[in-house]
């Protein structure tokens, strides 16, 4: 998946790893139920984890957006169902490889799971990982990444909206520094661009939608990273290809010669790697330190944003986003309560 990565934004549980994004490591909300680990899976330390993870959630989003501005290949929805494909055959080649995926066998997915609970889900999840790659070719890395902040508040929301969760003071302070950061961040952004920020806010509104799904309808399911990835990239890709005719259309196949297969190979590669890093950390680190892992890494691409790529940014959003990231460590460590 590219973003993102949704995803996912580190949790005190772990939950679905979206692209780039982001989208799941670094989703608020818990899981249906924590990551199953395995007695034969090797052990990594959070020290050792950690930075490669790092590079890895990093490396996906500027790989990303070189494909987008620098080779011109603006063909979203395509690199979503590319990587997408590649993570469906990959995961299956861990299970027949590997212990890595040894936590499916302890999830039973009946026809009628699938059509309440995972093709729902996998809607909105595609939703989320098209709306939030696209957003890439109106915004900035480091704008975008101050807009994903704003995801807890989405999910708080909604959870409050369905009477999910009840709402209260502490929650409501972190609403506001989070929303008024954000919000800072926006009016500081040099480069605003109306569509741009719609988009993201569209992408927001879905990741934080299928969070709240995924907690109602898969409570007490057991699923890492890996797994979730195994049951959710074939439902997706074939979405996505559904979509990909009407919104792209033969367009992204004809300028495949001109990037090359080891291009979209590597690119597809280093989103997988993701998801399996993804694995060895959520068993790795407690939630403070994978918390202030997420942080850290946000700051990190941000800058590196600025370096790489030239984007500005203003003291009004580095303030901002201080804000933000200020209230979303509050609710991540506090577990959203």
């Amino acid at each position: 998946m590219s973003q993102e990565e949704k995803d996912i934004e580190l949790p005190v549980k772990p939950e679905i790893q979206g692209e780039g994004e982001e989208n799941a490591l670094e989703s608020p909300l818990p899981p249906p139920a924590t990551a199953s680990t395995t007695k034969s899976r090797p052990k990594i330390s959070a020290a050792a984890i950690i930075p490669v993870w790092i590079v890895l959630s990093s490396g996906v989003i500027i790989y990303n957006n070189h494909l987008y501005e620098d080779l011109k290949f603006r063909y979203p929805v395509f690199l979503v169902t590319w990587h997408l494909t590649f993570a469906a055959i990959g995961t299956r080649v861990l299970q027949r490889t590997t212990s890595l995926l040894d936590g499916a066998k302890d999830v039973h997915i009946s026809k009628d799971t699938f059509v309440r609970s995972i093709l729902p889900i996998g809607l909105l999840f595609s939703g989320s990982l098209i709306l939030s790659n696209t957003a890439y070719l109106y915004l900035s890395v480091a704008y975008i990444q101050m807009l994903k902040a704003f995801t807890p508040v989405a999910i708080l929301l909604i959870s409050w909206t369905f009477r999910i969760q009840d709402p209260s003071k502490k929650l409501a302070v972190i609403v506001f520094m989070i929303s008024s950061g954000v919000a800072l961040a926006s009016h500081g952004e040099l480069n605003f661009n109306l569509v741009g920020f719609l988009i993201q806010a569209a992408a927001v509104a879905f990741e934080a939608s299928r969070l709240v799904m995924i907690q109602i309808l898969l409570h007490g399911l057991k699923m890492d990273p890996l797994v979730s990835l195994h049951y959710y990239a074939p439902v997706c890709a074939l979405i996505n290809l559904c979509i990909l005719p009407f919104k792209e259309g033969l367009e992204p196949f004809y300028e495949l010669a001109r990037i090359g297969p080891a291009v979209l190979l590597s690119n597809a590669l280093v989103a997988f790697l993701l998801n399996v890093a993804a694995v060895f950390l959520v068993s790795a680190g407690s939630g403070l330190v994978l918390t202030l892992a997420g942080v850290f890494k946000d700051i990190l691409l941000i800058t590196g944003s600025v370096l790489i790529f030239g984007e500005k940014i203003s003291p009004l959003q580095v303030f901002g986003y201080s804000i933000a990231l200020g209230g979303l460590v509050l609710f991540k460590t506090s577990g959203g309560k």
